[in-house]
């Protein structure tokens, strides 16, 4: 005889009806309408990028193109100078990445593993940070730049020249350290038993050595998560670089997306088509890290 474990049934177990799990259904029902809601804007702007000018205006609704339009992906790559946009996008949000990963990992292993006078006050303060909108700090972060001294033809005070301005310096200084990506870090540091750092300074290792060679090996979770946001905010960044850049060259992809659009109307099949392009880096970079990113937020969610 054997007994089932989902009713446990003393008879064979061929007789036995595994029950129904509600719960898991209605889960999956849910999951299922919020993708669908998710994915129907992707849906419509993959389809708009092939549609004509025509179906786009029609009265009707239209989802699948009479004809689809490979020519407004091609079309919109000529719309100005794309290989130097995408380029100066990836530029701009790849040294960001590398250099900001760096310096909060390293300033969030500081908070969490070494024990220094003021440090709850100075990380409070960095908790404060977070809290300000961006949009507060760009009239005196642009001054900033505008009066970097020693730069674009400035003196040693910062007169007489136009500083980081229309530079990629400019636009990658702001956004290369953040208060929640430090935040992140060291809650994720938080988690690592003191006989760590007990070992590594018995093997004669300074806190930078034991930083390089053992925390930041084991900071892959965090640090992927924190790359694709960092990756994604850089990259879409509009604002930043629109007040930083004033000529052709210097632009990022969102600044280019702009000029399908002038006084008359928006030329909506290469603005979509566009779109696509520029964001298929962000889809192939999350696909890649996306074992890593829930493990890594999860992680900053422990506490002291």
């Amino acid at each position: 005889m054997i007994v089932c474990s989902t009713c446990h049934h003393t008879n064979f177990v061929k007789f036995c009806k595994p029950k129904i799990n509600i719960y898991k259904l209605l889960t999956w029902f849910v999951v299922v309408i919020l993708a669908a809601l998710t994915a129907i804007p992707f849906l419509i702007m993959v389809s708009v990028s092939f549609q004509s000018m025509k179906e786009i205006y029609s009265p009707e609704l239209v989802f699948i193109p009479t004809k689809f339009q490979f020519i407004n992906y091609v079309n919109a790559m000529r719309n100005g100078n794309w290989g130097r946009y995408l380029f100066n996008s990836t530029y701009v949000t790849v040294i960001v990445v590398i250099v900001s990963l760096f310096i909060n990992s390293m300033t969030g292993y500081a908070f969490a593993r070494i024990r220094f006078k003021g440090r709850h006050f100075l990380f409070i303060l960095l908790l404060v940070g977070m809290m300000i909108p961006p949009q507060v700090t760009m009239v005196p972060l642009f001054i900033i730049m505008r009066k970097f001294p020693l730069a674009g033809g400035n003196n040693i005070l910062g007169i007489g020249g136009r500083g980081l301005i229309n530079t990629y310096s400019g636009i990658i200084i702001p956004f290369i350290a953040g208060s929640f990506g430090v935040f992140l870090c060291r809650q994720f540091y938080m988690t690592f038993p003191k006989d760590i750092d007990n070992s590594a300074l018995i093997d004669g290792c300074s806190r930078f050595k034991a930083f390089t060679k053992i925390y930041l090996p084991l900071s892959k979770p965090v640090l992927a998560s924190l790359g694709i946001l960092k990756f994604t905010g850089t990259w879409n960044e509009y604002t930043w670089p629109l007040i930083m850049t004033n000529s052709d060259s210097m632009k990022t992809v969102q600044i280019a997306l702009t000029m399908f659009r002038d006084e008359a109307e928006i030329i909506w099949n290469q603005l979509m088509a566009a779109t696509i392009i520029s964001s298929i880096i962000i889809y192939i970079l999350f696909l890649s890290l996306q074992k890593y990113f829930v493990a890594g937020i999860l992680a900053g969610s422990v506490k002291e």
